[in-house]
């Protein structure tokens, strides 16, 4: 399907046809949110305002309403130098008094597994497309050969299907170019995870992990160049797959995103890193962190990173400080966590198998209570049912922000959960029983 490019936000219409403003100072003008244009207010309750001498006096302008509860600084609200075309674009796009009524979004107890464990409460998957898939997934795998990695480890990447992934994740894209922006960027974090920190027998080793890491970081956010220090440095970031992959996938990145998304995308990453430099300090020490602070090292080394382009796939921004406005944070995060947790209920007969472990929230759980794995499984699901149903609830709270880019965001973020467990319970990767003891 061909991309129909939409226009960025500052491009679009204000309500009635005016254009949006642009040039200096009006960038506040543009995150007003898209509303409604307000009533006519009574000629009786209208505060007058004189223009010239003769004249007959004109109505003022409406006032720009207070923020919600907790949104004090939002975009909509804007103050300072510069904002005074947002306060044209906030007269002309006023938001509605009352959240728009949104029907409520479907979630479900799911199977999973070999059917003998509780239910995952978990959103339904929105949308399963194979023929858009098996095109992201040829795609990519072309791509990865063009970045060097073998013929067997091309087999595992057309096995694992990270195309589907991403079409069963982002619903709202169908363009096959712009999904192949996510199924590049996960199935680079997913090579770098394996070879340089989760798979022993593929390479990976604890002591050598920080080390790659950072280089992980120079392929992704190119450092400025150092005159002679630069060239052994470009020698090795196009000698390494890896790190050739990464590179490349935020280079694709750059096509749709914008230089704020680009560079949240890498920041997440980076922060996904530094946990991994925790699990590679517990492997190294042969420690068996407890179930809390492993959770603690996920929230951010989870499927959060992977949601970071849900608005770039969807063809929209998501303004900064509403994506990082504590209860918008805090509704990503819960998204990221649930779909990390599904990877480790998933992923425990594989994790088993593996010489040295990689740390898992149902094997944390069971060393901390001397239990089972069954029984840690299903606490595991527990934990995960709850933190699902706290992010639906915050979910419905924010409605009350008036932004439509939040509340499709939002969506975005159901819809990848949704997505995420189809994908984890029909891939290849993880189809094996669950393990018990």
């Amino acid at each position: 399907m061909t991309d129909t490019h939409p226009a960025p936000p500052h491009a679009r219409p204000l309500p009635g046809g005016l254009p949006t403003p642009t040039g200096l100072g009006t960038s506040a003008a543009r995150l007003v949110t898209e509303a409604p244009a307000p009533q006519d207010v009574p000629a009786e309750q209208a505060p007058a305002v004189a223009d010239a001498p003769g004249q007959e006096e004109t109505a003022a302008p409406p006032p720009v309403p207070d923020p919600p509860d907790g949104f004090p600084a939002l975009p909509g609200w804007p103050s300072g130098l510069g904002t005074s075309a947002a306060r044209l674009a906030a007269q002309l796009a006023q938001p509605p008094a009352e959240a728009p009524a949104v029907p409520e979004p479907g979630y479900a107890d799911r199977a999973w597994g070999d059917g003998t464990a509780t239910p995952l409460y978990c959103p339904v998957t929105e949308r399963v497309d194979d023929v858009l898939a098996d095109e992201v997934d040829e795609r990519l795998v072309a791509w990865a050969a063009e970045c060097g990695f073998p013929d067997e480890e091309l087999d595992q990447i057309r096995k694992t299907r990270f195309g589907r992934l991403v079409t069963l994740a982002h619903p709202d894209c169908a363009d096959p170019d712009r999904l192949l922006v996510a199924a590049k960027l996960n199935a680079a974090w997913w090579a770098a995870d394996d070879l340089y920190a989760d798979d022993t027998a593929l390479g990976a080793t604890p002591t050598e992990l920080p080390e790659r890491l950072t280089l992980a970081m120079a392929a992704m956010d190119p450092v400025p160049p150092a005159g002679e220090f630069t060239r052994e440095l470009d020698k090795t970031l196009a000698g390494d797959r890896v790190l050739v992959a990464l590179g490349s996938a935020v280079e694709h990145l750059t096509r749709y995103a914008t230089p704020a998304q680009v560079q949240r995308v890498c920041y997440s990453t980076f922060a996904m890193f530094v946990s991994w430099t925790a699990y590679a300090a517990w492997k190294h020490t042969e420690q068996s962190p407890p179930a809390w602070k492993y959770l603690a090292a996920r929230q951010h080394d989870s499927f959060y990173t992977s949601m970071t382009v849900i608005d770039v796939l969807g063809g929209y921004e998501l303004p900064a400080n509403l994506y990082y406005e504590p209860r918008a944070r805090r509704a990503a995060f819960w998204a990221g966590t649930a779909s990390v947790l599904v990877n480790d209920l998933h992923s425990v007969t594989k994790d088993l198998a593996d010489e040295n472990p990689p740390c898992n929230m149902v094997l944390q759980i069971a060393a901390d209570r001397d239990c089972s794995i069954d029984e840690a499984t299903e606490a595991t699901v527990e934990l995960h049912n709850n933190v699902v149903r706290d992010f639906q609830a915050l979910h419905r709270e924010l409605q009350a922000v008036p932004s439509p880019e939040l509340h499709r965001f939002l969506r975005g973020l159901q819809s990848w959960m949704g997505g995420g467990f189809e994908w984890h319970a029909t891939n290849p990767r993880y189809r094996t029983q669950p393990a018990t003891t």
